[in-house]
This record gives C-alpha cells, sequence and structure tokens, in this order.
C-alpha cells in the first residue's frame, strides 16, 4: 500500500480524499494556488505545495506544475478528485512515466470512455442504445446550425472534454445554436483546455439515472445501484438520491449489468460512472461514462456501506476487489443536496465573497464513509465541505460550498431529515441556494418521486422568488415567534440602572404579522414552554424550545413536532428563514399593531430602464451601441463568473442611452452596465 497521496484537486473532493487517506494510514499531499492558500484542504493535509495563480489554468490545471509537487513532496500516487485532471488521459501518461500511481482508470480507458465522442462510438458498437447525434468534432458555428437542423431540434451542444455542466448548452432554433456553439467552446476552452464541442438530440421529459461501477486491474466489476440525479439546473445537478423511486429491480438490473460490461469492454479499473438516460417506460440509453469518483458519489457510499475512494487507492495499488456483487446491497435511502454560493433570487447567479457565518448541521457522530447503513444509528446526517467561517468563496473555482447529506430507512424519513438539516444550516456572508433546496424537498413533485430533469424549468419557470408556506406553518411559525419575542422582552425588563417607577411590564397579547397573514396570539407562559393561543377560533399550539435572545438558530417544537428557525432579530420581531421561505415576522403589542398598519409602504427604486450587473463578473463583450434599439430577448452583453458565461438579454424593446461599462471591466453586483431612454 502506498506511504503518500498527493490529491490534485481542491476543495470538498480533496477534504473528501484526505479523510479516507487518513483513515488508511496513508500520508496526503495538498496542492494549493494563490487564492487557496489558506483553504481547508491545505490545513488538512499532512504537507502542501504551491502550484500557482489562482486561476485553474494557470496552476491547478497545469501538468507541469502539478508533476514538480509530485517530484517535491515524494508521493508515490495521485488522486485526481474529479474536474481539472481527473479524466486528462495525458495527465495519467504523464505519472505513469514517473512511476507514480494514478488513483483511476488505466489511459486507454480515460482516452476510450472519458472523451464523450469516443465513448459513445465505443458503445454504438457494442450494441447500445444511444441517443441520436453527431459524433464527429464541428468547426464552426454555421455548420453546428446545419447539424442541429438535421438532428432536429431541440438539440444538446456538448463539450466533447466536458463535465458539471460546463459547456452544455440546450439549442431550440438555429439563433440559440449558433450562440451556444461559441459559448459551449469558450467554456470548455477555460475549464478543461479542448474546445471540441459534439451535438446529440435533447430527449424530452428525460430521468438522468446513472450507475455506479466498480472495477480491478484483475477482472473483477461490480454495480453498486444506481443515483437519480433528475433535478438539475442547467445541466449541473442539484438534488441526487439514491436509489431511485424510478426504477424498479429489473430495469436496476439491465442497467448495472451493461454497465459493468461496457466498462470491462474497455479494460477499466477504479471507480467509474455509467450514465443514461431513462424515458418514462424505463427504456434506457447510454449518454456517456465518467472515468473519475463523481461528485454525487456518498448516497452510493450511504446505502452500500462501501467507501469509493477507499476501493480506489486499494485497485490503484494493485489489489483486488474485497467485494462481488453478491455482496452488494442497497439498503435504505440517501439523498445529497448541493449547496452552492448563488442567489435564487437573481436566477442563481454566482454569488462571492467572505463567509462570515458557517455552520452546518452537526455530522453523526458514528459515520464515517465505508460504515454499514444503519450502523451509525436511524439517521445519518453527513456534510462533506471545503469551506469554513471566515473562508472567502472565489471567484475563480466552482461555486459550491458543500454536500450535504442524509441516510434514513426510508424516503419519507430521509426526506423529513434532510428538511432539518437545511433548515439547521447556518451560511452568511453571500448569496446561497438553501432556501431553494429546501422549497424542493417539501415540492409535492420531488415527494411523490414523479421528477425528469425538466423539474427546475417546469416548477419554477420565472425563477425562485421564495415559498408562501401553508396556514399551518405559518401558525406553527408565528407561535414560536411570539414565545421568541416574549422571551426577549421579558431580557430587555431586566437590564439594570432603570430610572425609579419606570418599571417595564411584558404583556400576553401580541399580534403576529407575517406573508401577508396576520394572528392575534395570547401567550400563557410557564417553567417548562409556552402555549399560544389563536384568539380569532381559539386553538392552541404548545412551544417548547431552549432558544435564548441572541441565538441565531432556533430548534423548537410546536406540539411535539420539530420546527428549526434561522432567526435574526429586527425591529419589533425577526427575519425567519424556515422550509424555503425567508420572512419578516413582526410582533407587536395591539395597540403597536394597529399603528403599524396606518404606516405607508416603502416602494423600492425604479430600475426599470437600467441593465444591472446581477452578480460580480467580468465583461467579456457589449452586443450593443449607444442609440441602438433593441427587442425583448435581444442579447445586450456577456458576463463571466465562475467560469460560466452569461448572457444578459433585453427584457422589453427599448433604445439604449448610456453604456458604462465595456470588455475587460470586472463590475460588482448591482452596478449599472447599460441605461436605456
Amino acid at each position: 500500500m502506498f506511504d503518500k497521496i498527493l490529491i490534485a484537486n481542491r476543495g470538498e473532493i480533496a477534504c473528501r480524499v484526505i479523510k479516507t487517506a487518513r483513515k488508511m494510514g496513508i500520508q496526503t499531499v495538498a496542492i494549493f494556488s494563490d487564492a487557496d492558500r489558506q483553504a481547508l484542504h491545505v490545513q488538512m493535509a499532512d504537507e502542501a505545495v504551491h502550484v500557482g495563480p489562482a486561476p485553474a489554468n494557470q496552476s491547478y490545471i497545469v501538468i507541469d506544475k502539478v508533476m514538480e509537487a509530485i517530484r517535491a513532496s515524494g508521493a508515490q500516487a495521485v488522486h485526481p478528485g474529479y474536474g481539472f485532471l481527473s479524466e486528462n488521459s495525458k495527465f495519467a501518461e504523464a505519472l505513469s512515466a514517473e512511476g507514480v500511481a494514478f488513483v483511476g482508470p488505466p489511459v486507454g480507458a480515460i482516452e476510450k470512455m472519458g472523451d464523450k465522442i469516443t465513448s459513445k462510438k465505443i458503445a454504438q458498437e457494442a450494441g447500445v442504445s444511444t441517443v441520436p447525434g453527431y459524433m464527429g468534432l464541428i468547426e464552426d458555428a454555421d455548420e453546428a446550425v446545419k447539424i442541429s437542423g438535421e438532428i432536429g431540434y431541440p438539440v444538446m451542444l456538448k463539450a466533447s472534454a466536458g463535465g458539471g455542466g460546463k459547456g452544455m448548452r440546450i439549442a431550440w432554433n438555429d439563433e440559440e445554436a449558433r450562440e451556444g456553439f461559441q459559448s459551449s467552446k469558450n467554456e470548455a476552452a477555460s475549464s478543461f483546455g479542448d474546445d471540441r464541442i459534439f451535438i446529440e438530440k435533447f430527449v424530452t421529459q428525460p430521468r438522468h439515472i446513472e450507475i455506479q461501477v466498480l472495477c480491478d486491474a484483475h477482472g473483477n466489476g461490480v454495480y453498486l445501484g444506481e443515483r437519480e440525479c433528475s433535478i438539475q439546473r442547467r445541466n449541473q445537478k442539484v438534488v441526487e438520491e439514491a436509489p431511485s423511486p424510478f426504477l424498479d429491480e429489473e430495469t436496476r438490473r439491465a442497467m448495472g449489468e451493461q454497465a459493468v460490461s461496457l466498462a470491462k469492454a474497455v479494460g477499466y479499473a477504479s471507480a467509474g460512472t455509467v450514465e443514461f438516460i431513462v424515458d418514462g417506460e424505463r427504456n434506457f440509453y447510454f449518454l456517456e461514462m465518467n472515468t473519475r469518483l463523481q461528485v454525487e458519489h456518498p448516497v452510493t457510499e450511504l446505502i452500500t456501506g462501501v467507501d469509493l475512494v477507499e476501493q480506489m487507492i486499494r485497485v490503484a495499488a494493485g489489489k483486488e476487489l474485497s467485494i462481488t456483487q453478491d455482496d452488494v446491497k442497497l439498503t435504505g435511502w440517501a439523498i445529497e443536496n448541493r449547496l452552492y454560493a448563488e442567489d435564487p433570487y437573481r436566477n442563481f447567479l454566482p454569488s462571492i465573497g467572505r463567509l462570515t457565518r458557517y455552520r452546518p448541521p452537526a455530522e453523526t457522530a458514528a459515520y464515517t464513509p465505508g460504515v454499514a447503513p444503519g450502523e451509525a444509528g436511524p439517521v445519518v446526517i453527513r456534510n462533506d465541505t471545503g469551506v469554513y467561517e471566515g473562508g472567502e468563496i472565489s471567484m475563480y473555482y466552482d461555486p459550491m460550498i458543500a454536500k450535504l447529506c442524509t441516510w434514513a430507512p426510508t424516503r419519507e424519513a430521509a426526506i423529513e431529515a434532510m428538511r432539518i438539516a437545511l433548515d439547521s444550516f447556518e451560511v452568511e456572508g453571500i448569496g446561497h441556494n438553501l432556501p431553494f433546496l429546501a422549497a424542493v424537498m417539501d415540492h409535492p413533485k420531488f415527494i411523490s418521486g414523479d421528477i425528469t430533469t425538466a423539474f427546475i424549468a417546469e416548477e419554477y419557470p420565472d425563477g425562485f422568488s421564495g415559498v408562501e408556506l401553508p396556514e399551518g406553518d405559518l401558525r406553527r411559525i408565528a407561535a414560536s415567534c411570539a414565545a421568541m419575542h416574549r422571551i426577549a422582552e421579558i431580557r430587555r425588563t431586566q437590564v439594570s440602572g432603570r430610572m425609579d417607577n419606570h418599571e417595564r411590564r411584558v404583556g400576553n397579547h401580541w399580534v403576529v404579522d407575517l406573508q401577508g397573514q396576520t394572528f392575534k396570539t395570547h401567550v400563557a407562559a410557564d417553567p417548562e414552554g409556552a402555549t399560544v393561543t389563536f384568539e380569532e377560533d381559539g386553538a392552541a399550539i404548545r412551544v417548547t424550545s431552549d432558544w435564548t435572545p441572541g441565538d441565531l438558530l432556533a430548534q423548537v417544537e410546536t406540539d411535539g413536532a420539530p420546527l428549526v428557525l434561522k432567526v435574526d432579530k429586527i425591529t419589533q420581531g425577526f427575519r425567519v428563514r424556515s422550509r424555503g421561505a425567508e420572512m419578516k415576522v413582526h410582533v407587536r403589542r395591539p395597540r403597536q399593531a394597529e399603528l403599524a398598519a396606518l404606516m405607508p409602504e416603502k416602494l423600492p427604486p425604479d430600475t426599470s430602464k437600467m441593465l444591472l450587473c446581477p452578480m460580480p463578473g467580468l465583461v467579456v463583450k457589449i452586443d450593443v451601441e449607444v442609440g441602438q434599439e433593441v427587442q425583448e430577448g435581444q442579447p445586450l452583453c456577456t458576463i463571466e463568473a465562475m467560469k460560466m458565461e452569461n448572457i444578459l438579454r433585453a427584457e422589453k424593446q427599448s433604445v439604449v442611452s448610456k453604456i458604462n461599462a465595456a470588455a475587460g471591466d470586472s463590475l460588482a453586483v448591482d452596478d449599472v452596465i447599460i441605461e436605456f431612454e
């Protein structure tokens, strides 16, 4: 076995590999760029080597610099994680030439299956059903438009070396094919150093289901069940679960056996994933094979008890698999939510900055990767992360903050555990998608398992604008806030140094306003909690909690049911986040409520004649000129952020009166780019 492994990656996946290596007694070496000097993976590793400037194409994906770090550290093996150099055959060849083990598949398998064009041809030759498409290289946008028309819209333009949603666009017409081709090429070149693009038919209403395979160099191979990855935004997975709520045992076996056969056909040896599109009749079509560890691998580990990183290291060391297909048992249900630094209220645009508060829910103490399901308790909480409170989310890398996972014996229990875990997750300082993730966990379609890759586009066609909670939930929150506000008021009466004869009394009657509803309440407190009665109908809710003023997280029970509230103090109440809803909850005395109702509402400033920068980023190009008339939907400019190009379009017909930015400018959120007449 190896004594020292270098992790050629950063962030949460580097931290994840370090945990398993530590468990195996293997020393670890981290690499870092200028932007990552204080990163968590650098702190966790036994040693760390600097590899260059912040941009990945000047540091993490420069093979020569990584090789220098390997030589300097004396590492015997390299784990590439995902992204960066993980599917780069030239990197694997360079390691082989140095006599360093690559914790991944052989070079031949990477070349055959890592390249999406080649892998499709191999799948077709092997008799695997594939999605119709054009497998050749495409020279320019005109050819892309021609091919797209021949295949038939909609089509998917994909980077041959792509992954993680980078370099992918859906086109529904010639204009979108032309624009998408250029943006895909740019993103592919920036992220992977390879701008080759291919086109395939976009199958509407599909499910994205993938099979985890594990093979060794001795001809053994197993599949570890499937992962449902249908909830995606911009072709990037957001929520994953294992197993899929859609597959039956017969389809699971057929997909698994086909995946293993495909892996063996290319001499695969390591962990890998075969991705399929599955239609409503459970017909499945080969999509691609990822010759690396997947982002969403934790859900497979949770339902099988197999530590995939450990198995990858063992295979790289020449060991045989320690399990057979008969040993693989799927137990319980696991769900993963990807926490991203992006603002769901601004169409999920990237957010960067310092994490002024970062408090994930407590992980299950007994759980480590490789523990059999159920051994760590009735519910498992796992959080794979690469950040810490006080650290920065950089503009140079993927915006993922963490992967929050739950496991439970049933899907319903795993979902409920995830709801509580999401509400308990404290993140401040940046925009994040916690409210959206919580909304998905409560969505009827997700709960039923009736989902496709079009879920987000169909259910949130105008973007995410928050959650309107049902009255039952609002009553629970209103009762909790009334009880909490009373506690805070009592604390304020105990301030020392008061004037004589100015004793402040705390009443029991409170009017609670939230999400447009008003509840008149009576709070009867006792040493164990409080009973909150709603005066309109006499209904009562029993509230218990150990919350004290100043706590930013309230763990409450209402009539014995758990409720988690993220709270910030505001005048006469709280700002609250719960179950995907973010709201101001005003708690006032009856007379205060009467007067508040008479106050005029402050309106936001009018920005209808301005194009504002929706996120920190770099101006790639301006598509219009002063005096030009623009039509609704017309491209105005392109902003690059988090390795993604974002085309900003006109919301209505207008005339450009002023342009305040030029290509190459760095902009902050809400900077005015263009003004209109």
